[in-house]
């Protein structure tokens, strides 16, 4: 986007300098003034020239400021002039907007438009009675003219060189720039990993010990229930009725502790070569049977030259799965597209990345650092685990998990898997 123009101390002195040119030598006439006016009005608002044509107004631009000091050249005194050097201006713009090359034609140009006063001076200033010339072209005038006509290259070089080493410094601040973006972003992203790891560790084991506490009681109460349920089940069929309901709650409880310690004890990887493929279409299938009303379009981009990584396949089985039944999940019977995909990562990190992404109502951005937390759900039956579970399964993989999402562009959901094995379980 070009910036907008204004009007600083450098214009102010533009106009100065030129304003001491037109009060210089008033005699000469007053095209001179003119001329010069020109110059600075034009300096002043090339700018706007430049932003309706950023291409071709650089090239408009040279011409006009050769167009103008040829012009004033031939106001005052042609080839005899002292403002020949008005034709530096043009050459350092086209030193500023092009490149060497482009530089050395235009100031090829410049020069050309100087000489081109030699031919008409000699026709000017021809002697009516001997018919020859007044103004004689000598080794000396050309070696002049040679000498100025070089200056104008120098300079072009010059200023052409200042450029653009002032360009690229300019585009590797630029790179910088976006390297420490980038960095920041990585950094940013690895603190969060590193804030959720933390809470895992410390919600893990609390959960643990909170498990372990209610599994004597919950064994206790369905005892006693199945037990008063033999008891009286010829006599009261009210109370054999409340003692079932008592029986099947605590399964459902006993079914919740259990993954309260899946989530909080460690898992012991049985660590082998695999391939990740299988176990993708593994569990897409187990989506499938899950929903299989669901009209759920499943569209495959996996690489054909991936690794085999140190996978514990069960485990990574269930990640998968997981992901993909939260993906039919969030589209629901109305269907939608699930697009998975798996790529060999070589930048820096070698592994896989896997990625399920779906086109649901997405994940509003409040909830996208939430929904690995142990215990935080949307749904009205969850407990909110199974991300946190499959968090700390890919954690112990040495892997990463991570979400993008907007509202209404669906979730898509990023693993990352690390070639060299997995980490060793936490004790």
């Amino acid at each position: 986007m070009t910036q907008k123009h204004s009007y600083a101390w450098m214009d102010f002195l533009w106009l100065v300098f030129l304003a001491g040119l037109a009060v210089l030598e008033p005699r000469l006439e007053i095209h001179k003034q003119l001329t010069l006016l020109a110059i600075g009005v034009f300096q002043l608002f090339e700018y706007r020239l430049l932003e309706h044509l950023p291409q071709r107004g650089r090239i408009y631009s040279v011409i006009i400021k050769i167009l103008l000091g040829t012009l004033l050249v031939d106001h005052t005194g042609g080839i005899f002039s002292s403002y020949y050097l008005i034709y530096f201006v043009p050459v350092v713009a086209a030193a500023m907007y092009f490149d060497l090359w482009a530089t050395l034609v235009w100031t090829g140009l410049a020069s050309a438009a100087y000489y081109s006063f030699v031919f008409w001076n000699l026709k000017e200033f021809i002697d009516v009675n001997s018919g020859l010339p007044m103004y004689e072209v000598s080794a000396e005038t050309i070696t002049e003219l040679a000498i100025r006509s070089l200056f104008f290259f120098l300079a072009a070089v010059v200023v052409n060189r200042f450029v653009t080493e002032n360009r690229d410094q300019a585009q590797r601040y630029r790179q910088l720039a976006e390297t420490l973006a980038e960095t920041n972003r990585r950094l940013e992203q690895a603190q969060e990993e590193a804030r959720r790891s933390e809470r895992l560790a410390a919600l893990g084991q609390l959960s643990g010990g909170l498990a372990h506490e209610l599994r004597n009681p919950l064994a206790v109460i369905k005892g006693s229930a199945e037990t008063l349920m033999r008891k009286v089940a010829n006599t009261d069929s009210i109370t054999t009725e409340l003692a079932g309901y008592i029986s099947s709650e605590v399964n459902r409880m006993n079914a919740l502790v259990t993954r309260f310690l899946d989530f909080a004890r460690p898992h012991h990887l049985e660590q082998r070569e695999e391939q990740v493929p299988p176990l993708i279409e593994r569990a897409l299938k187990a989506a499938r049977d899950r929903w299989p009303d669901a009209k759920v379009e499943v569209q495959r981009q996996i690489a054909p030259d991936l690794p085999k990584l140190m996978l514990d396949a069960d485990l990574i089985e269930r990640v998968f799965t997981n992901l993909a039944l939260n993906a039919y999940e969030a589209m629901g019977r109305e269907g939608g597209v699930l697009r998975v995909g798996a790529v060999h990562v070589t930048d820096g990190k070698r592994g896989v990345r896997i990625t399920f992404q779906d086109t649901g109502p997405g994940i509003p951005a409040g909830l996208r650092e939430q929904i690995f937390n142990p215990f935080f759900t949307t749904k009205e039956t969850g407990v909110g685990l199974g991300l946190s579970i499959t968090s700390k399964i890919v954690d112990d993989h040495r892997g990463s998990i991570r979400v993008t999402s907007g509202p209404g562009k669906g979730a898509c959901f990023e693993v990352y898997l690390p070639e060299g094995g997995a980490a060793e379980p936490a004790a």
